[in-house]
């Protein structure tokens, strides 16, 4: 298994945590030197708070571990599509790059809808690879809402 796979699966296992507390799937792992030095989910429902995206969180302690707001040389791992607010928080954090797994057409900002890092001239660029473990990141999306689905028939 690839080191990129590797990571992301540890983003899908953030992902499921998110979909137990009935938050949108999404886990997020920032990597510095091959190692893990943040992880989070989506607590955005449990905290009623616009702004706890996973990303966002994950930046948050990986500033803390390293005692800086710049990410230099660090790489995020993201089960889903990151929206503008966290495209821009990445751009802000200085992360070298994202690897994303399942794109989001309808809100996501690093490709679908729009493309936050690459289509504009901002004073750092943010490397993207998409596709990363996407059967699996899509798999724990199309589950929750199913899940969720019935959840509110009932």
């Amino acid at each position: 298994m690839q080191e990129k796979e590797r990571f992301m699966k540890e983003a899908i296992k953030e992902a499921k945590k998110a979909a137990e507390k009935l938050e949108v799937p999404v886990g997020c792992v920032i990597v510095k030197d091959g190692k893990i030095i943040a992880r989070a989910h989506n607590l955005k429902e449990s905290k009623t708070d616009t702004t706890k995206h996973a990303e966002i969180i994950a930046i948050q302690k990986a500033s803390r571990k390293l005692k800086s707001w710049r990410l230099l040389d660090c790489e995020m791992y993201v089960t889903l599509e990151p929206c503008p607010m966290c495209a821009g928080a990445m751009i802000q954090a200085r992360i070298k790059k994202v690897y994303i797994g399942a794109m989001d057409e309808k809100t996501g900002a690093c490709g679908s809808v729009l493309n936050l890092l690459k289509d504009y001239s901002f004073n750092h660029i943010v490397e993207i690879e998409t596709k990363i473990e996407e059967e699996n990141c899509e798999k724990v999306l199309k589950d929750f809402f199913r899940e969720l689905r019935k959840i509110k028939k009932q």
